[in-house]
């Protein structure tokens, strides 16, 4: 268990909670009522879900709520404050997964934070519960729910969602607590060059003179990776002329990960899950996007976060999973890079 039931207070606004009632705790035997929320994605899609998480541990305080979602994931749910068990749930290419290790009574309330379509809503619906709340789709009449508006920003689409079944939830919600590990390069600027997809990572050719003119300023400069981004990582290193000490590859564990991160300078990536864990540490950042906008998966307006988008006279929505860099990332040049730097770096020293 992540977050501590509270076992005080469990069912003492249960009046005021759908599903919770001594009626229905009496029908089920006296079990603790249960939440089950499926998002079985990455890390950027689970931090990208946070304030939904919260407004769900706010609405439903006397359920056990459940997150189904990837297993490695479990430190980060944990960080969220929100989630009582994490019930491990995965499928390649970011599929909604075949099945769901579900024991015991149906779920109370089912929701889908994965997508809108008819294999995340049939999946839970499989399992029976009182009451799904999901997005509507023409294909599963059955889900009374709102429309899907697909340019929608992710943080606002499942909050949107929640609001629509009388559940308020604040998209900017996002912050996690400051991680008790301490980091093993404080201060230093972080490159990440990988992502999800090739299509989303910006050649690593430039991360490298983004590298070498940030040393040649004093600055120190560290590289992170997946763990199946080590040749990526190494090439990287080798093209800035990094130590040993500062090459984390392989795929860090999240608590150094999360330090890393939290008492970094600044951190330079593609949209990938590093650019949502800044945002989460409040940790300046640089995110380069393409071919997704910042308008979909971007950092909340502040100063302290800096996109880099330049989209063509079309708008350049292509590929996300796609196999070749993004035109839109093509066009952002190693100056821009800097020159967002430069501007994190004006915003620390104004008086």
């Amino acid at each position: 268990m992540v977050h501590p039931p509270d076992a005080g207070s469990a069912y003492a606004d249960s009046d005021a909670v759908p599903g919770s009632g001594p009626g229905e705790q009496e029908a089920r035997g006296g079990a603790r009522p249960r939440v089950l929320v499926l998002r079985a994605l990455g890390l950027g899609d689970l931090l990208a879900g946070v304030p939904a998480l919260r407004a769900l541990r706010r609405a439903y305080p006397g359920h056990e709520l459940v997150l189904a979602t990837p297993a490695e994931l479990a430190p980060v749910v944990a960080a969220t404050g929100a989630v009582d068990r994490l019930l491990p749930a995965a499928e390649p290419g970011r599929a909604v997964p075949r099945t769901l290790d579900w024991a015991g009574p149906p779920p109370d309330v089912a929701v889908d934070l994965h997508g809108n379509g008819p294999p995340s809503h049939r999946l839970l619906t499989r399992l029976r519960p009182l009451k799904l709340l999901a997005f509507a789709h023409p294909e599963t009449p059955e889900v009374d729910g709102p429309p899907w508006y697909a340019e929608e920003h992710e943080r606002d689409r499942w909050c949107r969602l929640l609001r629509a079944y009388g559940i308020d939830a604040d998209p900017a919600d996002l912050r996690l607590p400051r991680p008790a590990a301490p980091s093993p390069a404080p201060g230093a600027v972080v490159l990440h060059p990988g992502a999800g997809a090739p299509s989303r990572c910006w050649p690593v050719e430039r991360y490298g003179a983004v590298a070498e003119a940030l040393r040649a300023r004093g600055r120190r400069v560290v590289v992170t990776g997946g763990a199946d981004e080590g040749d990526l990582v190494a090439r990287l290193a080798k093209l800035a002329h990094l130590p040993d000490t500062d090459v984390f590859g392989g795929g860090l564990p999240h608590d150094r990960l999360s330090a890393l991160v939290a008492e970094a300078r600044a951190v330079v990536s593609g949209d990938t899950g590093i650019a949502h864990l800044a945002v989460a540490h409040a940790t300046p950042s640089v995110t380069l996007f393409g071919p997704v906008p910042p308008s979909r998966w971007g950092p909340p307006d502040h100063p302290r976060h800096r996109t880099l988008w330049h989209p063509g006279p079309d708008g350049d929505h292509g590929d996300p999973h796609g196999h070749e860099t993004d035109p839109a990332l093509l066009r952002i040049t190693t100056d821009d890079v800097l020159d967002a730097l430069d501007a994190l770096d004006a915003l620390g020293e104004a008086p």
